[in-house]
Formats: structure tokens, sequence, C-alpha cells
């Protein structure tokens, strides 16, 4: 921590393409050693699949329902705007972002696994890194598959990304009895 005083809160611009912040910052997450356009076809691409998805899933359940599939633009298929990917994105995240964590703390010779709390700015980028990395051991072909198919997953309440966040959340409750250790 430092001791003079806190450090500025940068400013993210939202993303050009859906003007958003927060996909804006994933977009930085994902980035590799500054090659911000590649994160962004990566990305980009990945929610263009999930739209397409989205798009046959729901032409699916409509042939199923009335024999005829009429979407919004007359070709069968029911057209999804950005803010309905947003909100997907979102609420896959939200099904990731762990509300408590164990840290380490040393209290005479023993270390225990204390759980704490997760600040909101640390739940959101807890929940960003464990989605880039599950994203990344999936067996897809390229990383957009892979990312599509994770946030998908996410948003279903399944997928290695949010394992990791109830895997968080069991050793917090298994170590509830060292939570009196919290504070001094």
């Amino acid at each position: 921590m430092p001791r003079r005083r806190v450090a500025a809160k940068r400013v993210i611009l939202p993303d050009p393409l859906y003007k958003s912040e927060l996909l804006s910052k994933f977009i930085n997450s994902v980035m590799k050693n500054g090659k911000k356009a590649v994160a962004e076809k990566i990305v980009y691409g990945a929610l263009e699949r999930l739209d397409a998805r989205l798009k046959d899933k729901s032409k699916k359940t409509v042939d199923r329902e009335d024999g005829e599939a009429e979407g919004e633009d007359g070709s069968g298929r029911q057209a999804f705007d950005s803010s309905a990917l947003l909100d997907i994105f979102d609420q896959a995240l939200d099904n990731i972002r762990p509300n408590v964590e164990v840290r380490a703390r040393r209290v005479g010779g023993s270390t225990y696994q204390i759980p704490v709390e997760v600040r909101p700015s640390r739940r959101t980028a807890l929940a960003m890194r464990w989605l880039k990395v599950a994203a990344s051991q999936r067996s897809e072909k390229t990383m957009a598959q892979r990312l599509s198919a994770e946030i998908l997953d996410a948003y279903d309440n399944k997928g290695i990304a949010v394992k990791k966040r109830e895997d968080t959340h069991r050793m917090a409750k298994a170590n509830q009895a060292f939570a009196h250790f919290r504070f001094g």
C-alpha cells in the first residue's frame, strides 16, 4: 500500500463497437504484449460466434414450437442486438464473480487460510482473469471459439470458470473457523 496517497483510478474508455467499459476492460485483460487489435479481434469474434449460436438456438426452439419459423427479419432468425449480447456477457461474468476468497495469514508459527470478502473491483478482475484462463484451457481450435463457448457455459452456470468460483467459495467455507483471525 502506498504511504503518501492512494493511486488514482485510471479512466478506461468504452470499446468502440459496443460502447461498454466492462467489455473494454475485458479486451485489455485478453491483450498480450500490447497487441490490442488482436485482442479486439478475439473478443469481437467470440461475441459474433455467441450471437450466431444464440440465433441458431432460438431458431430451433421456434421451429419446435410453431412448425413455421418467422423471425423479426423474415428469415426465420430472431435478431439479437448488441445490448442482449452485453447482457449475456455481463450475466456470465456475474456467475463467475466470487463473493469470498481465502487469504494466507501468519499467526504465531502457523499460516492460516482466512476467508475475506472480495472488493467489487477485484471481483470483476478475478472473473475476467478466470474466464480468460478457462477459455485458454478449452480444446476448441481458435481462442474466439474457446472464449464464446466458455462465456456460454458461464451464462448457463457451468464451465471451468464457474467451477473455479465454486472451489474458492468451498475453500472459504471450509476455513470459516479461522475467520476470527481476520483482524489484528
